[in-house]
């Protein structure tokens, strides 16, 4: 029989007496089988729907040929698929998976014509202004910062069927690092780089804020505005929900816990030591030392105590010390907190409650590994906040199909990124009839059972804002 070949094709080392050849002949093939449960995921939730109308469109419609909805679509899953740089998708232009899931109606390059915009269209909508501008007359699509900002609570409340009794929301900052000249960029000593200084307000695993902020400032600037910001949201569709605030000692602010103690808000926020906090623990430490020394072992106890600052508190307020001793070392720590002490032990609270914000850093660690958060290189802050929120985005999506989808499986607590490996790059060939397209996976993806747990849960699901 004649060996098949053609003049693309490649010729390999043999394998058991046959040759290996392979040519890039095989049709249209996507590495991204994956999108389609994304893509299930996006259209139940009207999720680009909702994004899209955080835009403007100036376009004249006539000459449009990719709408806000589809550009955000293709970008965001493009992020998701692990293509950080809008020059990926020059390449990308001819996938049919990423095609069908941005919602096009024409899904394969036809006349010329590519079925998805290039680097330049996806570039004009990251460079989006906040209102047009006669001398940028390039950039016609518009954002409204607020709508974006309103969007990820929005989102995270239409996720539940009935309302919680109690939800936690976590603060922190994070550096994001610049390596240009770009606007806002400024030296930070603690971190000891430039950078930028995001904001993020997370509920659980729910991303509630993504705030770009330059790295000049206090690392709670705006922390209060985005509290009340977020909680008036929150409290106009869930009354009567139990809210309370957790935060590293930055966040130690006498204007946020004042506001908390005024809106019934509950707060445990670190607090850094000083020599008048310790003097408070000095007999217990020394008897905790005394312990460690002889036992060889740490020593952790726990006390309250009322404190008040010397002039930048308004009142006096609890506060919880971690007392530990470990072997030739003295480790403690402080929390503030309006949790009376009758309803929470001090270690309770401490190991429990506070510890448990640092959760939130696996959070943002996974955005800015697996969702190329910090990639931001533009020139100004507006273009990349919008950067920051289109990773946001894809987050949110990524978090919809783990908490829907996933739940059960053992991706159920995976990251971004091993979601991505193990679940989404699937290979699919893309086969299109005059009745129906067909997408047939590799017959040997090793997580079937769970891609078919994950599409019967998303189908089930109830989308809170269908209703």
């Amino acid at each position: 029989m004649q060996t098949l070949r053609n003049s693309n094709s490649t010729s390999w080392t043999s394998h058991a007496r046959r040759e290996v050849v392979s040519a890039f002949d095989g049709g249209f093939v996507s590495s991204d089988g994956g999108f389609l449960l994304l893509r299930d995921i996006a259209q139940r939730s009207k999720f680009f729907e909702r994004v899209g109308a955080c835009f403007m469109d100036y376009r004249d419609a006539r000459r449009i040929r990719y709408t806000v909805e589809e550009l955000l679509a293709q970008r965001v899953f493009g992020i998701i698929g692990g293509y950080e740089d809008v020059v990926d998708h020059d390449t990308l232009r001819a996938d049919p998976l990423l095609a069908l899931a941005v919602g096009r109606s024409e899904v394969l390059p036809t006349k010329g014509q590519w079925a998805l915009a290039g680097h330049a269209t996806l570039h004009r909508l990251e460079h989006a202004l906040s209102e047009p501008a006669p001398h940028r007359p390039d950039l016609k699509i518009v954002h409204e910062p607020g709508a974006i900002e309103d969007f990820f609570v929005d989102f995270y409340l239409d996720s539940h069927e009935k309302p919680p009794e109690s939800i936690v929301l976590d603060l922190d900052a994070t550096d994001d690092i610049l390596h240009g000249t770009q606007e806002g960029r400024f030296f930070h000593g603690y971190y000891g780089h430039y950078c930028y200084l995001p904001l993020y307000i997370f509920a659980g695993d729910h991303l509630l804020v993504s705030k770009l902020r330059p790295s000049s400032i206090d690392g709670a600037a705006g922390a209060l505005e985005e509290l009340q910001r977020v909680i008036s949201r929150i409290r106009s569709r869930w009354p009567t929900v139990d809210i309370c605030i957790r935060a590293d000692s930055g966040f130690c602010r006498d204007a946020i816990l004042t506001w908390c103690e005024a809106e019934k808000i509950g707060y445990v926020v670190g607090l850094a030591r000083n020599a008048r906090l310790e003097k408070e623990i000095r007999f217990e430490m020394d008897v905790a030392k005394s312990v460690a020394s002889e036992t060889g072992s740490p020593v952790r106890t726990y006390k309250d105590l009322m404190y008040a600052t010397l002039d930048t508190w308004a009142a006096p307020r609890r506060v919880v010390a971690k007392v530990e001793a470990l072997v030739g070392k003295e480790n403690p720590r402080f929390i503030v907190t309006n949790v009376p002490e009758e309803k929470i032990s001090p270690k309770y609270l401490y190991e429990e409650i506070y510890c448990a914000r640092g959760d939130m850093e696996n959070r943002i660690k996974e955005q800015q590994l697996g969702l190329f958060a910090d990639r931001t290189s533009a020139h100004s802050m507006r273009a990349n906040q919008l950067r920051l929120w289109f990773s946001s985005m894809a987050y949110v999506l990524m978090h919809a199909l783990r908490r829907v989808g996933l739940r059960g499986t053992e991706l159920a607590t995976a990251q971004v990124s091993t979601i991505r490996t193990r679940l989404l790059k699937v290979g699919a060939i893309f086969l299109r009839s005059v009745r129906r397209i067909k997408v047939s996976l590799s017959s040997a993806f090793p997580l079937q059972e769970v891609w078919r747990t994950a599409q019967r849960q998303v189908a089930a699901a109830t989308w809170a804002y269908e209703m």
